[in-house]
């Protein structure tokens, strides 16, 4: 029966026969003979001859079967991209499952092995629903650039990264799964050129691998983590071959085996020969080899490069479509995009005055920081200010302020802080109100500057609210300026001015100070941006200030203060953009069908 059969493949061409049947001696040596062993070598041009000459006696329960999968390429050419690649034999692991329909399971082994061990123990392990068992790559544990690579490129951890040179194969899931397609199809997509194969196999089964005892595939390479002796197969990978170095670690085990081999005496003649110019070579291509895992790693168009910037184009559309969703449903004031998790801002972990030298240094750090990547966003061309307009006004400014600007990006404030330094208004502070979670949650180099750029977190902590308050009070009335923004929600390139709210309005009324209205209007740019999307190109405009009403009450002068901003924005919007200002919003009586546009 089939399955009473252990099928064992391993794939070269005629040059590297040699090495391969050392591999299928040390294997047979050590198989149990209470098995049967059924060992496939994959090929396309073995000759009969070379066959004869590496003839090795095989014992009853193993059968040797030289496969030419010519035909089988050949029946399958029109589904592959236009390259060499299944020409090569070490792609030819991954027709195994296609080509041998009656195997559940199979192994497959390098020729550059030598097993010392019985593989009917690990092709017992059972698989569950993983697509394949196999053993950790040391060289991308062990070799930053390699493990670098394999996480920036492949998009894979380093050490869930598996060498694909022992390989127990769950040939029923290749097959349900596509697994094959799937590899010819990431063909199609990309050229992984620094491991190959091996990169197209952890991508296709990742998180579906069950990772075996790493004795079953002993690299030899860098440091191994137990006794030589206890592995169960030696894997001679990279530049580490016996057959050309004498001093190759473990290079006595692999002609040990040899010597039984009809290969023997070549493969001594071949180490002898072996030649300082072919060391040289060797050094210079493990080098070369680096040079390309880094070159990989920095590409701009790498594989996973790429799919970051499909999903963060996708990410963008879904941003933008969510925006015309809430624009009909009237939800001005919600973020369309997911803030991050905050936990709540607690009085006593905030100095909102910045009164101790430690935050004052802390916030002449953050600037330095925050100035440094604003010329580089300017420099790169990923932040583009056309024009700064009505710069007198903020110029004229002679007390305190509220600012107040529309939200469409988390940069916009850069946009303010360059136009408050172009003002020359050194002799008051520029402040900028944030929410809790940016202050609280936001990690990093980002979460610095969130947390020290003369920011103004709210809370949800109602003690500490009180505090926000009073110190924004303070700070107006000590002739500061606090940069507010009255629609409360961003939303990503929005070019409408959205419905205001009270709170900006009230500080100004209550401390009797200017509310200084800014409106950023924005033009595509043929740079491509955010999930390739056009870098915008933004114009800020500067409004005279408005003042509070005294001869209104309270509540009235907080309206009037609003509704006066939102008519400056609004004549901006339809002068600069030359359209009227209209909001398309869906009917609030049940029953209603129709959608209506409201007209500000």
């Amino acid at each position: 029966m089939q399955n009473d059969i252990i099928p064992i493949f391993y794939a070269c061409d005629e040059r590297f026969l040699k090495y391969c049947v050392v591999s299928l001696h040390s294997l047979v040596q050590n198989a149990s003979p209470d098995r049967e062993y059924r060992v496939y070598i994959l090929h396309t041009d073995i000759s009969d001859t070379a066959k004869k000459q590496y003839a090795i006696a095989l014992p009853e329960n193993v059968t040797l079967i030289y496969e030419d999968v010519s035909e089988y390429l050949h029946s399958i050419a029109h589904k592959l991209p236009l390259r060499d690649y299944y020409s090569k034999t070490t792609y030819f692991r991954l027709f195994i499952a296609d080509m041998h329909p009656e195997y559940k399971k199979a192994l497959y082994i390098d020729a550059d092995t030598v097993v010392t061990g019985d593989v009917s123990r690990l092709f017992d392990t059972d698989l569950k629903d993983n697509y394949l068992g196999a053993c950790h790559e040391q060289a991308m544990v062990q070799v930053k650039e390699y493990g670098d690579y394999v996480e920036q490129c492949v998009g894979v951890s380093r050490h869930s990264y598996f060498n694909a040179g022992v390989l127990l194969l769950n040939c029923v899931a290749f097959r349900e799964h596509l697994l094959l397609y799937r590899f010819i199809n990431l063909l199609s997509e990309y050229d992984f050129v620094v491991t190959q194969d091996e990169d197209y196999l952890n991508l296709i089964c990742k998180d579906r691998v069950l990772f075996l005892d790493q004795r079953w595939n002993t690299e030899v390479f860098g440091e191994i983590a137990y006794p030589i002796e206890e592995a169960h197969i030696l894997h001679y990978i990279m530049f580490n071959k016996p057959w050309h170095y004498p001093e190759c670690p473990c290079g006595d085990v692999f002609f040990r085996y040899a010597e039984g081999t009809p290969a023997y005496e070549a493969l001594l003649q071949e180490r002898d020969a072996y030649s300082a110019e072919e060391r040289k070579r060797d050094m210079l291509g493990y080098e070369r080899l680096l040079r390309l895992a880094k070159s990989e790693t920095e590409r701009e168009d790498n594989y996973q490069n790429r799919l970051n910037r499909e999903k963060r184009a996708q990410d963008r559309v879904a941003i933008v479509q969510k925006i015309q969703e809430y624009e009909r449903a009237g939800r001005f004031s919600e973020d369309v995009e997911d803030d991050p998790p905050s936990k709540p801002l607690l009085p006593e972990d905030i100095d909102y005055l910045r009164r101790t030298p430690m935050e004052r240094l802390k916030t002449k750090l953050a600037f330095r920081s925050a100035h440094i990547l604003v010329d580089r966003l300017i420099d790169s061309k990923q932040f583009i200010i056309k024009e700064m307009r009505g710069l007198e006004h903020f110029k004229a400014l002679k007390s305190g302020a509220v600012i107040t600007c529309n939200h469409f990006h988390a940069f916009d404030s850069f946009a303010i802080q360059l136009v408050y330094e172009a003002a020359g208004q050194d002799n008051r502070t520029f402040y900028r109100v944030i929410r809790e979670g940016n202050y609280t949650s936001f990690p990093g180099f980002y979460g610095f500057l969130m947390r020290h750029c003369n920011t103004l977190p709210l809370s949800s902590d109602i003690r500490t609210m009180k505090k926000f308050i009073e110190a924004t009070n303070t700070l107006l009335k000590d002739g500061h300026l606090v940069l507010i923004y009255p629609e409360q929600s961003m939303w990503w390139n929005y070019r409408k001015p959205k419905p205001l709210k009270d709170g900006a309005f009230t500080f100004a009324a209550k401390n009797n100070v200017p509310v200084l209205p800014c409106f950023i209007t924005m033009k595509d740019t043929d740079i491509p941006g955010e999930g390739g999307f056009p870098v915008q190109e933004y114009t800020v405009h500067v409004s005279a200030p408005i003042y509070p009403d005294h001869s209104l009450s309270y509540k009235k002068q907080v309206e009037a203060l609003k509704d006066a901003n939102y008519a400056i924005w609004k004549e901006i919007y339809e002068r600069e953009y030359q359209i009227p200002l209209e909001y398309t919003t869906e009917p609030a009586a049940a029953g209603q069908k129709e959608q209506r546009i409201i007209r500000a």
